[in-house]
């Protein structure tokens, strides 16, 4: 990989700016965790496993900011829970923060000194065991494509939402390396454009034969039999496979249904939250109507015009082939 999205810095985080891509290619240093909240808030630092790996930064920043009159179990904790509230759907935010906050003793404060250091470490730890999930999705997806294969996906699940080569693109990427000619369908992903922006650019950097379409001119590549597999990442994947996705996820797998064509959802097993019945709990981040009405600062709809704008679709389980994960390939709920 050419590039590192996330890396501490010291006692610093330092991300790749991803609302400037494609254009410039531009790296921030946070020493703050409300930057680093605003940073996640503004998709500056996007993607499930990406923003749990970020608030693990966070928090460890956010102690060692304290100072030794300050520092206490219950003021991390509150800290702790100021990271969880700068997004609502992807649960690797709240499954990170909770992993680093275990760490705290349970009949004392424990003190800045030796709490600190152990939230440091933890979050490189997650960060170093979702650069290896990434791989171990990468090669059980691998084993399911074939050279010549075209693969669609839609936003971005490659090493800029993820702390490896990414979930989705993961597997693209190790198609890449053991010589497979793949032709890779990126879904533009409106209204932030993240396929376009993103996923387009991620795979250029790497040489990976990628060509860019309107959302909707997916149904017209399935009917002509130029895809063989979609296969999407997911920010929350509910107890019974219902998944959460980037908006417009749900429609691509009715598509695939449709046309009889595998649909896959690529994730690592900390994106399963067993605590999620459905997909009907799990919570739709809402934006700004602004991203629709006036995307990059240029207005397309009529001033005062109502706008509904969900951040995130679920997929049922239904239309779901199965589930890539770092443990395997799950079986999902589609039968045919």
């Amino acid at each position: 990989m050419k590039f590192r999205p996330i890396e501490r810095a010291g006692n610093c985080l330092r991300l790749i700016d991803q609302t400037r891509l494609p254009g410039e290619l531009v790296f921030n240093e946070y020493d703050n965790h409300q930057d680093i909240i605003e940073a996640i808030k503004r998709l500056e630092v996007r993607g499930a496993p990406a923003i749990g790996i970020s608030a693990a930064y966070a928090l460890a920043i956010a102690a060692g900011r304290l100072s030794e009159t300050e520092f206490s179990n219950e003021e991390v904790r509150r800290l702790g829970e100021e990271i969880k509230a700068a997004r609502p759907t992807a649960v690797n935010l709240f499954w990170a923060i909770d992993r680093l906050l275990r760490l705290l003793p349970e009949n004392s404060d424990g003190g800045q000194r030796e709490v600190v250091p152990l939230l440091w470490q933890e979050a490189e730890r997650i960060h170093e065991e979702d650069l290896l999930m990434c791989r171990r999705i990468g090669e059980n997806g691998a084993d399911l494509i074939a050279s010549g294969d075209g693969i669609l996906t839609h936003c971005n699940a490659g090493a800029l939402a993820t702390g490896g080569i990414g979930t989705a693109l993961a597997i693209m990427y190790i198609c890449h390396e053991q010589g497979k000619k793949i032709r890779v369908y990126a879904d533009e992903t409106r209204p932030l454009l993240q396929g376009a922006r993103l996923t387009a650019w991620e795979l250029g950097q790497a040489g990976i034969d990628c060509t860019l379409i309107c959302d909707n001119a997916a149904a017209v590549l399935m009917a002509q039999g130029k895809i063989n597999h979609v296969i999407v990442g997911a920010d929350r994947i509910a107890d019974n496979g219902d998944a959460a996705n980037k908006i417009g996820t749900y429609g691509v797998a009715v598509l695939a249904r449709a046309h009889d064509i595998p649909f896959y959802v690529a994730a690592p097993m900390t994106t399963f939250d067993s605590g999620t019945e459905s997909g009907q709990g799990i919570e739709i981040e809402q934006r700004s109507a602004t991203e629709i009405t006036e995307g990059f600062g240029v207005r397309t709809a009529p001033e005062g015009q109502k706008v509904y704008a969900p951040a995130f679709d679920v997929t049922p389980n239904g239309l779901i082939t199965g589930f890539i994960t770092d443990q395997g390939i799950r079986p999902g709920g589609r039968t045919a």
